[in-house]
């Protein structure tokens, strides 16, 4: 079952700065509702995520979960980062139970369904430096799936990735978190993965960090980025980011990969 999130209020000011990063950012997340941050760098995006995983605690305001104030991470609140950060010397099985070892849980069943779960069942017992990158994230998305958090973190872990990769992942992920019910936070330069993955996209300016925007994507999963629908909501939302932020250009991806994954969609 996923998570109420309650941002309240938060302000955030890094030591030795006189700036604030982030300024009374507040915000609704309800239960099994996926969330994308989109924003120009240097917004505070990423600083926001952390805070929601207790990595970080905001200067002023709080983040509760289940009305409980987040003070510092659990394994109901998992994150995945742009690098998979596996153990090298490790399988895939191994690296996957993970969290469950550290809170003495093991269970090989529940690992067994997750690695089908991200298609990876035929790869459990290969080492993972063996594997291509997309697969290194699968086996990084199957660790964090497997204490059952009910919210999944998401710090544009795609964004090294080929454009027929990105594209798949994007819709499995997010496919995993409808199905297992999960409430998804992702943060992202990419106009089209936000469409494509999200119920809800927040659009956030600079210099404080402040939420000055929002577009409700109300497309069935998996998305086809090849219909107009998909266009015509792609292009509202590069609309109302360049009203609010401007250079909306930057946050979508090259011309040669929206054509990949164009291809793909078509192929698929």
């Amino acid at each position: 079952m996923g998570a109420n999130i309650s941002i309240d209020y938060i302000t955030h000011t890094f030591k030795g700065q006189t700036a604030p990063t982030l300024k009374d950012i507040a915000l609704q997340i309800t239960p099994g509702e996926k969330i994308a941050l989109i924003g120009r760098s240097g917004c505070g995006k990423s600083t926001l995520l952390h805070m929601l995983a207790g990595l970080l605690l905001p200067t002023e305001g709080c983040v509760r979960i289940h009305g409980h104030q987040v003070s510092k991470p659990s394994a109901k609140w998992n994150m995945m980062f742009q690098k998979p950060s596996l153990y090298p010397w490790m399988s895939v099985r191994e690296n996957a139970e993970l969290g469950l070892v550290f809170a003495g849980q093991r269970d090989a069943a529940k690992i067994d369904r997750l690695l089908e779960l991200v298609g990876l069942s035929d790869k459990a017992d290969a080492n993972v430096q063996s594997l291509s990158g997309g697969q290194q994230q699968r086996v990084a998305l199957a660790r964090s799936l497997a204490t059952s958090p009910e919210v999944l973190l998401l710090d544009e872990p795609f964004s090294a990735l080929d454009a027929f990769t990105r594209a798949s992942l994007q819709d499995e992920v997010a496919d995993i978190a409808s199905r297992e019910d999960l409430t998804m936070v992702i943060v992202t330069h990419d106009i089209d993965e936000a469409v494509a993955m999200a119920d809800r996209v927040l659009i956030m300016s600079a210099n404080p960090g402040r939420i000055v925007g929002e577009l409700k994507v109300d497309l069935p999963l998996p998305r086809n980025r090849a219909s107009h629908e998909f266009s015509t909501q792609r292009e509202a939302l590069m609309n109302q980011f360049d009203s609010l932020v401007g250079d909306a250009a930057s946050q979508a991806p090259k011309e040669t990969e929206k054509a990949s994954a164009t291809s793909t969609q078509k192929a698929a």
